[in-house]
């Protein structure tokens, strides 16, 4: 039952005004790209999810709707309406129009609060070039409407209401973002998450967009436990009870989740109220400290290790781990003004405090999950040491000792790695050509005989044995796993570069693989690139095109008829082997003509189902991802 509160234009504190919001909405919003515009329904969502935190409220709604149109609702306890005695106007036009207005801010209206700088609606109605406020309140509807942060028209009551809460429809200003085109799937994603934190929460999202509207409706009573079950279910589990607690710690709401499977990857988030921390912070850490002397507690007392054994290292504990956790504080501090790492120092102790005590409580009432968790960190200990043996032999044998590099790289002469790039190529044929194609100044030539090791199914001791993996680690000068250090890169442009047939499209996914497990930080700074070599060649008498896809082909073969060529000869290039160096260098790796494709993560733990997925031990999942998407696929050699 939602309780009832005094919440009045008492409650809303003013700061400061609205004029520099459209001025610099990247200090607000983090960018007016694609993340930004999105930015816009989380500050919605935020709201309806602080109401239902404070226990006024049960569910809320997000729509998008024809036109760019946006409509985010809860059935909560509605903005207030009456007059502000600060401003002189309604407490709704207080909140839509000035900066830092809001109830979080001093007054007792909220106790837990996501919106850390009471900006959210503000900037909402700021950015938009149209916005309804529709709030139902004290039995009557009250509806006001703006634009770019401005009313257009006075505050009205447009009828009678049995219910209470509040309703915002806007519009993207499109003269603020690149471009105003909302991501269904982001949203899904996003609520449901969101739902997975709130548990008991309702969540409905409702694309109107097309001409039949499906909604979906999120809701779960288990909270993280669900959540983690979510984010493990294409894996194989190492236990069969997922951990979960949940309580209140020095006034602190602490809530955590773990499961263990047969993967070798981490994989953690963590949160502060409902905020993702991406870069974590005090909460994480003190979960990490909790689960590493916990564990090493109990195999210690249980004589799992032995007494002269040397303690789990938390690397070795955290191999295989898929862990969230949340917190709820009154008075979150955030680093950043995207709110990416929480600073609060006293949620380490009490999240370590509270998890410590329910961990062990699981272990001990669990005993064979806790010896299979237990089994699966020692192996990790002994592949951590094999590998550490193996890292140092590659370390000593390579460039960190001023040694040579592999003697089948064929290096370029500049030392200065933000003008150097290196090619990895398959094969001696394709390594040939561009070795004679390249400009030996800047372009350096790595050429990978077959194909490399399937890193997703093997620890870094059996990687490190693979010569071509070997080759490319002391290519690239930053060492690997514990040692690596971007800092030592030798090149900030690695292009991989493959035939464009059935096997290079294996090899390149092989290479992607080891570059998201090993080396993700090359693809966070931006240095990783797919080439793009044509894929026809076509001639009419003296006149030579490239095509580099299908839709290429098309235009070019339309545009020759156009010009009267009749006699059209067209090669389709399986390899780059078929190429001859001046053509290479020409479509492929002139700076000037090339067309390069950097690689980049948009969404990390999407990123990691699909390298689970496709590269993975399990066949289930493959075949579900290759069912899903078989018709997406272009350009299948048969």
């Amino acid at each position: 039952m939602a309780k009832k509160s005094e919440y009045n234009a008492k409650d809303i504190s003013v700061l400061k005004g609205l004029d520099p919001v459209r001025k610099r909405p990247g200090m607000y919003i983090g960018s007016t790209g694609k993340e930004g515009l999105h930015h816009l329904i989380w500050e919605g969502v935020d709201n309806f999810i602080d109401e239902f935190m404070g226990d006024y409220g049960s569910q809320g709604k997000v729509s998008l709707l024809k036109e760019n149109m946006v409509r985010v609702e809860d059935d909560g306890r509605g903005i207030p309406v009456d007059k502000h005695s600060q401003t002189g106007k309604s407490a709704l036009e207080t909140v839509l129009t000035t900066l830092h207005a809001g109830a979080k801010f001093g007054s007792k209206a909220y106790q837990v609060s996501g919106g850390l700088h009471g900006v959210g609606i503000s900037v909402v109605c700021a950015l938009s070039e149209y916005l309804k406020a529709e709030v139902h309140r004290d039995g009557y509807i009250h509806t006001q409407e703006f634009s770019k942060g401005k009313p257009t028209g006075k505050l009205k009551k447009e009828g009678k209401t049995d219910r209470t809460g509040t309703a915002i429809t806007f519009r993207p200003d499109p003269e603020i973002f690149d471009e105003v085109k909302f991501d269904a799937k982001k949203i899904k994603n996003h609520l449901r998450q969101q739902a997975y934190l709130t548990k008991g929460i309702k969540i409905t999202f409702t694309d109107a967009r097309g001409e039949f509207s499906k909604p979906y409706t999120f809701y779960f009573e288990g909270g993280l436990r669900s959540y983690v079950k979510h984010l493990t279910k294409d894996a194989k589990p190492t236990h069969p009870n997922i951990f979960y607690c949940s309580g209140k710690e020095d006034e602190i709401i602490v809530e955590a989740s773990f499961r263990y499977t047969d993967e070798y990857e981490l994989y953690e988030e963590s949160f502060a109220n409902n905020i993702n921390t991406k870069e974590g912070g005090y909460h994480l850490t003190g979960f990490r400290s909790a689960l590493t002397k916990t564990i090493n507690r109990y195999a210690k007392q249980n004589n799992i290790l032995g007494e002269n054994d040397d303690n789990l290292r938390g690397v070795d504990i955290r191999e295989g781990l898929t862990a969230v956790v949340s917190v709820k504080i009154k008075d979150p501090q955030f680093e950043g003004q995207t709110k990416t790492k929480l600073g609060n120092s006293e949620a380490r102790s009490a999240v370590e405090t509270f998890t410590s005590d329910a961990i062990l409580d699981f272990l001990e009432r669990n005993p064979k999950d806790a010896r299979a968790i237990i089994e699966k960190c020692i192996l990790s200990a002994k592949a951590r040491k094999a590998a550490k043996k193996v890292r140092e032999t590659v370390l000593r044998k390579g460039i960190l000792d001023g040694l040579s590099l592999p003697g089948k790289l064929a290096d370029c002469t500049s030392r200065n790695p933000e003008e150097s790039e290196l090619y990895i190529v398959e094969g001696e044929s394709a390594g040939g050509s561009c070795k004679g194609a390249r400009d030996r100044r800047f372009q350096a030539i790595l050429p990978l005989k077959g194909k490399v090791l399937n890193v997703e199914r093997y620890r870094l001791n059996r990687i490190l044995s693979s010569k071509e993996i070997k080759s490319l680690v002391v290519a690239l000068g930053t060492a690997i796993g514990e040692d690596f250090d971007l800092e030592n890169l030798r090149y900030q442009r690695i292009i991989i570069m493959c035939d464009a047939d059935f096997d290079g499209n294996h090899i390149r996914t092989l290479l992607l693989t080891l570059f998201y497990r090993y080396f993700e930080p090359l693809i966070e700074s931006g240095y990783v690139y797919i080439a793009q070599p044509p894929l026809y060649k076509i001639k009419a008498g003296k006149q030579v095109e490239y095509a580099y896809t299908e839709e290429d082909k098309a235009e070019v073969l339309e545009h020759l008829k156009e010009k009267g060529k009749k006699s059209i000869d067209i090669q389709r290039y399986k390899g780059l082997g078929e190429m001859n160096p001046d053509q290479l260098w020409e479509t492929t790796m002139n700076p000037e003509n090339r067309v390069l494709l950097r690689v980049t993560i948009e969404d990390a733990k999407e990123a990691d189902r699909i390298f689970d997925a496709l590269m993975g031990k399990e066949v289930a999942p493959r075949k579900n991802f290759i069912r899903t998407h078989a018709k997406d696929a272009d350009n299948v050699d048969i």
